[in-house]
C-alpha cells in the first residue's frame, strides 16, 4: 500500500512539476513541445500494451480476448463520452494566447481547457493503480512512469493560456494543482477496485488500455504532428516506445 500511495503522489506530482516548469518556461517552441510529447505518447503506448492490454489477456481466463476486447473499446468510449461532455481543448490558437484577451468569455474557455485534463487524469491515474492489481510491481510503476512522464508537458501547456486570460498566477497554480489531485485519486481508486475484486481485473485492465490508447491517438498524435515537427515527433515517439520495452524487460 505504501508504494501505491508514493506512485499516486509521483503521478500526480509530475503533473505539479510541469506546473512548475510551466510558469520558469513561459513561452516553450511548439517543436520542443511537440517532440516532448511525442516522447511521452510514445512511453505511455508501450505502457498500454506491454502492462495493461496483454496482461489484461494473461488473467483473462477462457474468456480473455472477448474480456479484453470489451474492455478496451469500453474505455476508449469512455473518453469519447467525456470528450463529447468536456471537449478537450488542447488545441487554443496561437491568436488566443499572443492576444491576451481578459474577458469572461475567453476564461472560461480556458477553465474548460483546465477541466478537460482534469477530467481526462481520472482514468490515467486509474490506469496507474489498475497497474499494481497484476502484482507485478515493477510493470506497475513502469506503467505510472510512463504516465507520469506524460503529466509534465500537460502540466506545463496548462500555465500559458491561463495567464494570457488574465487569470492571477496564484488561481492558475490552484487550478493546475487540482489537477494533479485527480492523478491521484484516480491512483488509488484503480488500486483499491481491483484489490476488492480481483474478477474484474481484466476487465480493469483492458479499460485502463483503452482509456490510453485512445488518448494517445486521438489527443497526443494529431496535436505532435499540427507545427510542421512530424518527423521529430515520430522519432521521439518511437525513442519513447523503445525506452519502455527495454525497460520493461530488465525490470519485468
Amino acid at each position: 500500500m505504501q508504494m501505491v500511495l508514493l506512485t499516486a503522489l509521483g503521478v500526480g506530482g509530475a503533473t505539479i512539476f510541469g506546473t512548475v516548469l510551466g510558469f520558469i518556461f513561459k513561452n516553450i517552441s511548439h517543436k520542443f513541445s511537440d517532440i516532448v510529447l511525442s516522447f511521452a505518447a510514445g512511453v505511455m503506448l508501450a505502457a498500454s500494451v506491454v502492462g495493461l492490454v496483454l496482461p489484461s489477456i494473461e488473467y483473462g481466463g477462457a474468456f480473455a480476448i472477448p474480456v479484453t476486447v470489451a474492455g478496451v473499446f469500453c474505455g476508449a468510449v469512455c473518453i469519447n463520452l467525456m470528450d463529447r461532455l468536456v471537449p478537450h481543448l488542447h488545441k487554443l490558437s496561437g491568436a488566443d494566447q499572443e492576444d491576451h484577451p481578459q474577458n469572461t468569455e475567453q476564461i472560461n474557455k480556458v477553465l474548460l481547457f483546465v477541466m478537460a485534463i482534469a477530467i481526462h487524469n481520472l482514468p490515467e491515474g486509474i490506469a496507474a493503480g489498475v497497474g499494481f492489481g497484476t502484482g507485478n510491481t515493477a510493470e506497475a510503476l513502469t506503467i505510472a512512469g510512463g504516465i507520469a512522464l506524460q503529466n509534465i508537458p500537460e502540466g506545463m501547456v496548462i500555465i500559458g493560456p491561463m495567464l494570457a486570460a488574465g487569470i492571477p498566477p496564484r488561481r492558475t497554480f490552484a487550478a493546475a494543482f487540482a489537477t494533479g489531485v485527480v492523478e491521484i485519486i484516480g491512483t488509488l481508486l484503480g488500486y483499491f477496485a481491483v484489490s476488492i475484486s480481483t474478477v474484474i481485473l481484466p476487465f480493469a485492465l483492458a479499460f485502463a488500455g483503452g482509456t490510453m490508447l485512445y488518448v494517445i491517438s486521438d489527443e497526443m498524435i494529431p496535436e505532435t504532428h499540427a507545427h510542421g515537427s512530424e518527423r521529430g515527433a515520430t522519432y521521439a515517439l518511437l525513442v519513447g516506445f523503445c525506452l519502455m520495452l527495454v525497460m520493461d524487460h530488465f525490470l519485468g
